[in-house]
């Protein structure tokens, strides 16, 4: 995959929350009429485009039959040991309240064994971040 492209009411805000999670930005550009960006990390490459005349987006995490978009997802296996330690760490960087969705959990994916969690960015826009615990055999 290339990119995930995210529509942002407020892209500085975004730009910080992505930053938070080791987005830096890579350029800044202007698409139309639209301020837009860049940005890369460890967990890959985001595009934000500022809406000017912002709706709320549907709620894909709660509503069960919304269809389409649902959820991006970031695996932080190589980057820390614990979801709730890398949460707690987040919460004191950030200014704002980060809105936890789903709290850390055990679940079992397939034959894997993952801690898993939900956090919606700025918009509302669901993130789900995954940690591989093991294999069940």
């Amino acid at each position: 995959m290339h990119h995930i492209s995210i529509r942002t009411a407020d892209i500085h805000r975004a730009i910080a929350f992505y930053g938070l999670l080791g987005f830096t930005t890579e350029v800044q550009f202007t698409t139309g009429y639209s301020l837009a960006c860049w940005l890369q990390g460890e967990l890959g490459r985001i595009e934000l485009i500022q809406i000017p005349e912002p709706k709320p987006a549907p709620d894909a995490f709660g509503d069960e039959h919304y269809v389409g978009y649902y959820h991006i997802s970031f695996d932080l296996t190589e980057l820390t040991e614990s979801l709730p330690d890398w949460l707690a760490k987040l919460q004191t960087q950030s200014t704002e309240s980060i809105k936890v969705l789903l709290k850390p959990q055990q679940q079992m994916i397939g034959d894997r064994i993952y801690e898993v969690m939900f956090l919606a960015d700025p918009d509302g826009l669901p993130l789900e971040f995954i940690r591989l615990q093991g294999e069940n055999s």
